[in-house]
């Protein structure tokens, strides 16, 4: 392995926990890394027992998807959602929220959005709607939260009204505040029989409390839409446990979404330097951060006992080299041959990530990076249209429409 490789390597690997970082620091990361031989298999390698296994490390698939533009003049757009009528709604992280038309024109800021915590990761974050919106014209809203002793991952709802949101109601809260601008999460999603799924960081100071369950640092939750809590949660009735968390030991999870057939929630999160993990968290597991990872601290140093341990749960799938993963959604349309049923990641070094699986197990992942892609992609979603739209973390953001390339 050469100094040129090494060096490519850490500085793409620090980045995943660090995305604010200047892009500039990233793209020269990516640009070096290109520039030496990598793994041509797209299928992962075969794995040390009891090891989940590694991404190949496949090199950019090209002429197979292109990008295109349809709005700009976003400052770090975080997430994106489709309203029932084709517009999209869309967070900026300073902690704007703003509707775009289909003919990608971008509103001024609505009003009524909660105060957010800006710095580091922190902000507005992800956005949900209620499962019911066509009737409730509920959205959800997670962010980082200013408060006593520092800032946290909070969980709004309220009613989307024509130039602003009406009703605001705190759901959620992470608690303890802490200081510190890293590992937030966050992102939501809906199950079928309409729960809330909160994914959140570990702070990144409090990484050792991802282990304990009488704070919320590191956790998956489960609530109900008004921020109650389903009687069937893991920890319910468990002295000393959070009756909102349903599993636990995770790092920073910035992705998340619902199996379109099991409805079973799937997450990807941030590793260190090395160990990004997708995940299918199930009920009251423990998936061992920072206990067990396939990471390294960004000092070099060893983190926790390895990256096996009784009663801790493996990983699906992990990457290392990190992609840096945030935004993620199965592919259900008919636009794409071949894709349907495949996951969709965002990567914020420049890539749309396709994983294709059989059952829990990945078979082959490919990486789209030609052209307007090679930008930090912070969201994914489809469109109603069978398409998929990106956002792009910049302080000039847009949103890409990406559709089969055609020759």
């Amino acid at each position: 392995m050469n100094a040129d490789f090494r060096v490519a390597s850490a500085a793409m690997r620090a980045s995943a926990a660090f995305p604010q970082l200047p892009f500039r620091f990233c793209r020269r990361a990516s640009a070096t890394l290109l520039t030496v031989a990598l793994p041509s298999c797209a299928s992962p390698p075969p794995q040390a027992q009891g090891q989940a296994p590694r991404s190949p490390t496949p090199k950019a698939t090209e002429g197979v998807v292109r990008a295109e533009t349809v709005a700009r003049g976003l400052e770090h757009p975080w997430a994106l959602e489709f309203l029932p009528d084709g517009r999209m709604i869309v967070t900026e992280r300073p902690g704007r929220l703003r509707i775009v038309d289909r003919s990608g024109r971008v509103s001024a800021p609505l009003a009524g959005v909660p105060e957010v915590e800006l710095g580091g990761q922190g902000g507005l974050l992800d956005v949900a709607l209620d499962p019911s919106f066509a009737d409730s014209r509920l959205i959800y809203l997670s962010y980082a939260e200013p408060g006593e002793g520092g800032a946290g991952t909070a969980v709004a709802r309220a009613r989307l009204g024509e130039n602003r949101i009406e009703g605001l109601e705190v759901i959620y809260r992470q608690q303890p505040k802490v200081q510190g601008g890293n590992h937030f999460g966050s992102r939501l999603a809906f199950t079928r029989d309409g729960k809330l799924f909160i994914t959140q960081g570990d702070r990144y100071s409090e990484r050792e409390k991802a282990q304990d369950l009488s704070t919320l640092f590191g956790k998956v939750v489960r609530i109900n839409p008004d921020g109650s809590v389903p009687d069937d949660n893991p920890f319910v009735g468990r002295p000393g446990a959070r009756p909102e968390i349903w599993s636990y030991g995770h790092r920073n999870v910035q992705a998340a979404t619902i199996h379109p057939e099991t409805g079973q929630l799937w997450t990807v999160e941030h590793g260190a330097r090395g160990g990004d993990e997708l995940n299918q968290p199930e009920a009251g597991k423990n998936y061992g951060w920072p206990v067990i990872t396939y990471g390294i601290d960004y000092s070099g140093a060893r983190i926790g006992e390895g990256t096996t341990k009784p009663g801790m749960e493996q990983p699906v799938y992990y990457w290392d080299p990190v992609i840096a993963p945030s935004g993620m959604q199965f592919y259900t349309g008919d636009k794409f041959p071949g894709w349907k049923g495949s996951v969709l990641i965002g990567s914020l070094h420049g890539a749309l990530v396709r994983l294709e699986l059989q059952g829990r197990r990945v078979v082959r992942e490919e990486r789209y990076s030609d052209g307007e892609l090679e930008n930090r992609i912070r969201d994914v979603k489809q469109g109603p249209d069978g398409l998929v739209y990106v956002v792009t973390d910049e302080s000039n953001g847009r949103i890409l429409k990406v559709s089969p390339f055609e020759r």
